[in-house]
């Protein structure tokens, strides 16, 4: 026979156990889940950097074989004749689409006058994706001082920033703006 001052020992956790132990969780998920998303949209930019070079390198081959680049005016697709130009001889498959699902932009020739670059000459050309948020930048670029399309990334809303290449040379992205562009 047990006592009253004699209790069973249960096995189990305490409610204070359990709480500190979900408070825990809580403190590593706020650290942990907003560099994990960090990671994630920088693997998506890079990828997204390699296809725009990708395509940078296609139409300048083009250019080199025919004298302009095809002509194009933003957004396309597999059946267009821009695509029909640059595949498969100048690239196997070109990419339609930038790591967030995001239509890819082109602009060809006269056509390329976006971001600020006035006059373009006609084997100018822009290739570009609007970034996480699919809205195009308000960039205005400046040959004068090129590194202004330059960005470093600190926080998620840095993915929205546009990634713009023009005639081969980086103009916009993060901290790769190489500088004049344009005028093959």
């Amino acid at each position: 026979m047990k006592y009253r001052g004699e209790m069973e020992k249960q096995k189990g956790f305490t409610l204070i156990e359990l709480l500190i132990v979900v408070v825990m969780i809580c403190i590593l998920a706020t650290v942990v889940i907003p560099n994990a998303l960090v990671a994630i949209h920088k693997s998506r930019q890079k990828n997204t950097m390699k296809d725009i070079s990708s395509i940078s390198t296609a139409i300048m081959a083009y250019l080199t074989d025919n004298g302009v680049p095809p002509a194009q005016d933003g957004t396309f697709q597999s059946g267009d004749s821009f695509y029909a130009a640059l595949c498969p001889l100048h690239i196997r498959v070109l990419p339609l689409k930038d790591g967030w699902g995001n239509s890819l932009r082109i602009w060809c020739g006269s056509a390329a006058a976006q971001y600020g670059i006035s006059n373009p000459e006609e084997d100018d050309f822009l290739v570009a994706s609007f970034g996480r948020d699919n809205t195009q930048d308000d960039f205005s670029f400046n040959p004068e001082a090129p590194d202004l399309g330059a960005y470093s990334i600190g926080s998620l809303e840095d993915f929205d920033n546009d990634l713009i290449v023009w005639s081969g040379t980086w103009i916009r992205g993060p901290g790769v703006v190489s500088g004049g562009g344009g005028g093959n």
